[in-house]
């Protein structure tokens, strides 16, 4: 049915899970970061996250791609040529991905994780402290698991976008799950074939990313008292 191209596909799948894998994970590093500047009361930490999430959060995903893919390599070369380094430099269309979609979808992540903190108690801490815990002790066995519950429904969602957001890599060269059905499409005249199987394989990871953030989320609310309508 898919003319021999399934092992290929298949390829391309795992390429793009890597690539989704990575970037939630600087996603996730650029979110605790952006969170705790923009909570911080120094106005120098404030200022920047507050940019980084209202700029980035505004331009389209595709753009960012683009720029950071080509405006980096212009940038990154004429670095070079000015240190006296003459041959050119090729960006990675792997690395320049997974950077890239980390680094948008960590503006989303900083306002998750931003939203979580604050739905902690601040009585909590107050009670950690007054036990004898040290503010270390108070972030690491009170505040954070707590956040992290709290986070989890933000995290999923946008998890969820992050794996959909990845096909736009294809634009740039890797060979994707989505470059990857392109070209099988256009050597065998049948789109809808492809486009169709490619829709499937990304069901599959959505589908199989609710089920583990559901299990997640059961885990992180034992002993959580539920409230009843």
């Amino acid at each position: 049915m898919l003319h021999g191209f399934l092992p290929s596909l298949l390829q391309g799948a795992l390429l793009t899970l890597s690539v989704a894998l990575l970037s939630l994970a600087v996603a996730m590093v650029l979110g605790l970061i952006g969170c705790f500047a923009k909570l911080s009361r120094q106005r120098w930490l404030r200022w920047p996250a507050q940019w980084y999430t209202t700029i980035i959060r505004g331009v389209p995903d595709l753009v960012l791609v683009l720029l950071v893919f080509y405006g980096g390599q212009i940038l990154i070369n004429d670095l070079a040529l000015r240190l006296g380094y003459q041959d050119y430099i090729d960006v990675d269309p792997f690395v320049a991905g997974v950077l890239t979609i980390g680094f948008i979808f960590g503006a989303y992540l900083t306002e998750a994780f931003r939203g979580a903190y604050l739905a902690v108690p601040p009585g909590q801490r107050e009670a950690g402290m007054a036990y004898g815990m040290s503010p270390w002790q108070v972030s690491w066995r009170i505040q954070l698991p707590q956040m992290l519950r709290h986070a989890l429904p933000g995290v999923s969602n946008n998890w969820l976008v992050l794996v959909k957001s990845t096909a736009i890599v294809s634009v740039i060269g890797l060979d994707d799950l989505m470059k990857r059905g392109n070209d099988a499409a256009g050597a065998t005249k049948e789109p809808f074939v492809f486009f169709m199987a490619v829709g499937l394989i990304y069901l599959l990871f959505t589908s199989c990313s609710e089920v583990l953030f559901a299990w997640l989320q059961r885990k992180l609310a034992i002993g959580v008292r539920q409230g009843k309508l």
